[in-house]
């Protein structure tokens, strides 16, 4: 698959190294553009390319990442992402985003504004509950399911969820479907019983079910 990757950062940077280890190919770019990605492209090797923002975006078929701080989620272009899987793995953190009126009030959550900011886009919250340390370390790719971390999937479309699935699948890890932006999405924050906590997948449909 090609994958478009927006962040460099911490989740960015450990997706790009994931992906590119499970044979996929990416292009990854930030807010500073292609020249600042030298060293990660070149550490992850011939998978992986150094791209604007438009450039990752297009080169994404159909699967693109957003590993940016969730605070600048208006800066994604609705035009390019329209038709896009979106992969939403930011969270809301006041101190560092600002405050949001409506996420204070618990109104609607992070990944709702996000949809809402994309109307053309499908997305599907993923990859957000846990630490990159985690994630380096607790991938087991072809181990059997019960021994594999699980990480939880919420989104408002099937085909995109089970896209999302499989790619975890893939990675190493025990995916859990949790329902819809709303409802999954809401139970995958921060401070929530599944939060950084990295549980196997029988463990974590228990947290999930309390």
């Amino acid at each position: 698959m090609r994958i478009g990757i927006l962040g460099s950062g911490e989740i960015g940077g450990t997706l790009a190294r994931l992906l590119t280890a499970a044979g996929h190919e990416i292009a990854v770019a930030n807010r500073r553009g292609p020249g600042s990605l030298a060293g990660l492209v070149a550490e992850i090797g011939g998978r992986a390319r150094a791209a604007t923002v438009e450039e990752a975006i297009a080169f994404g078929d159909p699967l693109v990442v957003v590993a940016i701080p969730f605070g600048a989620y208006e800066t994604l272009p609705a035009d390019a992402l329209a038709g896009k899987v979106v992969v939403d793995t930011t969270n809301y953190t006041p101190g560092r985003d600002g405050a949001f009126p409506d996420l204070e009030s618990d109104r609607t959550t992070s990944s709702e504004l996000i949809a809402a900011h994309l109307p053309g886009a499908r997305v599907v919250k993923a990859v957000n509950t846990l630490n990159y340390k985690y994630l380096l370390d607790l991938a087991r790719p072809g181990a059997p399911r019960e021994e594999r971390t699980a990480l939880f999937v919420a989104g408002d479309d099937p085909e995109a969820n089970r896209l999302v699935t499989e790619l975890l699948d893939e990675l190493g890890f025990a995916p859990l479907p949790t329902g819809s932006l709303a409802g999954g999405g809401r139970r995958q924050q921060p401070g929530t019983p599944v939060f950084n906590r990295p549980l196997d997948a029988r463990l974590a449909q228990e947290r999930w079910s309390t």
